[in-house]
């Protein structure tokens, strides 16, 4: 089709098959990665890197200084992501490969083992079926820039970097009770974590390496190495304070590493706004309207402007609104298929409030191929929902809008003509309330990433929040976790 002669119209059902199955990164990491490994057969490497299906598992590096914490947080991760746990010490651990025999020669004769050859077993070892099935973390690796540098070449780079941190003398005193079980290798601590077991506990030694001397040049040498580490990978670290209960650092940790890197993929935001009557959403589709250039669509205004055009849809619809009944969802969608499929709503996107109402009416919307990429519930308690309402009036002659508490009439005589829409009265907003609240439930069931926005606030703190939502991408669920709320 020449584009010159007539626009080319994209369904707006490809851009949806797009996002849904990230076609744009599933085709960006297969080129990176066809660079990095350059193979002699591409499309069979192509073919390979498909049948894999593993660019969405956990690869994450956990670093920080003795006595951080790394061993316990990588274990919890490697728990909860169900990822492959990898050490410095058990990647010595396979026999087999000649790497490792290489490595073993080394640390046999006391000799450092060279940067090159640890990238080698790393690589060696994350190709690996559970390391490309499952993902993995690894930990306290690399340890210093040059590592960090061989990890890149080599392609296996980590997607995330966890930093613990915690003042040293709070390091100094933690690694000081520390007790390792020379059975199991399991690492305890004096104070914090203690095993209930008598058995256990007569088992446990106390490591090589603790004392405060010792710990001192560690610290130093760690803080010597950390500075040129983050300078090699300055866009995927997180520094997280350990000096805090460890569930609240695993907090933290998972929040970083179930976040995406932001996607290059050209990107159309499709804005889902719900709500109770008086919870803002046209405010709010306002606001996103008018900085980010996205077509506010409001479904009572598209349904009226359909009447006042005289549309055919719009002649079957004006009886309903004459009659104040509602209308046919059928004849709802049809008008609103129509204004969402419009060139503007396909190329800038749009923000949508109004409908859906019910579990239904968003079926309908999903099969007509409109299916929105952010979703907001907008929460207020039903007292300030009918407060917001039932107290706001309009000046028939100047269209101002004013309310009793937040924005009183400012003359004695405007506020004598002051008019109430009819369908702010109290009892008839608790009626729209009720029926709000029958529906909400299955339709956050309906819809899987539904992001909940506390209302209750000022309208621009509200806004800041849904604009956060939706510049960044969404987090990744734990694996056999519910989507959380």
């Amino acid at each position: 089709m020449d584009a010159t002669a007539k626009p080319l119209r994209i369904p707006p059902q490809m851009a949806v098959y797009a996002e849904e199955h990230r076609i744009f990164d599933i085709l960006q990491k297969m080129v990176q990665n066809l660079l990095i490994d350059r193979p002699e057969d591409p499309i069979q490497y192509l073919i390979d890197h498909l049948r894999k299906d593993n660019d969405g598992v956990p690869r994450i590096a956990i670093l920080g200084p003795p006595a951080s914490g790394k061993h316990t947080m990588a274990k919890l991760l490697c728990k909860r992501l169900n990822a492959t746990h990898l050490t410095p010490e058990n990647l010595l651990s396979n026999d087999v490969s000649e790497l490792v025999e290489e490595a073993l020669s080394y640390k046999g004769k006391d000799q450092e083992i060279p940067d090159a050859l640890w990238a080698g077993l790393i690589r060696e070892r994350l190709s690996k079926v559970d390391c490309v099935k499952r993902g993995w973390v690894i930990e306290g690796f690399p340890r210093t820039r040059e590592q960090g540098l061989l990890l890149q070449m080599n392609g296996t780079c980590p997607d995330h970097i966890v930093v613990l941190d915690a003042p040293d003398i709070v390091l100094i005193e933690r690694n000081m009770g520390k007790r390792i079980d020379p059975t199991t290798g399991e690492v305890y601590h004096t104070a914090f974590d203690w095993p209930e077991d008598p058995e256990v506990q007569k088992n446990l030694v106390e490591p090589e390496g603790i004392s405060e001397e010792e710990t001192g040049k560690k610290l130093l040498e760690y803080h010597g190495n950390i500075h040129g580490i983050l300078l090699v990978f300055p866009t995927i670290y997180k520094k997280i304070n350990a000096d805090q209960p460890c569930m609240d650092v695993l907090s933290q940790v998972l929040t970083f590493v179930l976040s995406k890197p932001r996607s290059l993929a050209p990107y159309t935001p499709r804005i889902l706004l719900y709500g109770p009557p008086g919870s803002g959403r046209s405010l709010q589709a306002a606001f996103l309207a008018e900085k980010y250039d996205i077509v506010n669509v409001s479904c009572g205004q598209v349904l009226k402007e359909a009447v006042a055009d005289q549309t055919k849809t719009g002649l079957l619809i004006e009886p309903y609104i004459e009659n104040e009944q509602q209308v046919p969802d059928n004849l709802v969608l049809r008008v609103l298929g129509d204004r969402l499929s419009r060139m503007d709503c396909a190329t800038r996107g749009w923000v949508l409030h109004g409908f859906p109402r019910d579990a239904d009416q968003a079926t309908m919307l999903n099969d007509a191929g409109y299916m929105p990429n952010r979703i907001f519930f907008l929460d207020i308690p039903d007292d300030v929902a009918i407060e917001r309402l039932s107290l706001r009036m309009t000046d028939p002659v100047s269209g101002e809008r004013y309310h009793s508490l937040y924005r009183p009439a400012p003359r004695v005589d405007v506020h004598r003509r002051l008019q109430q829409n009819p369908t702010d009265a109290e009892q008839k907003v608790q009626m729209r309330l009720d029926m709000y609240h029958v529906s909400a439930e299955e339709l956050e069931e309906f819809y899987q990433d539904v992001i909940h926005v506390n209302a209750d606030q000022d309208p621009y703190t509200v806004f800041e929040f849904i604009e956060s939502c939706i510049v960044k991408p969404l987090p990744k669920r734990v694996p056999g976790e519910a989507p959380s709320p």
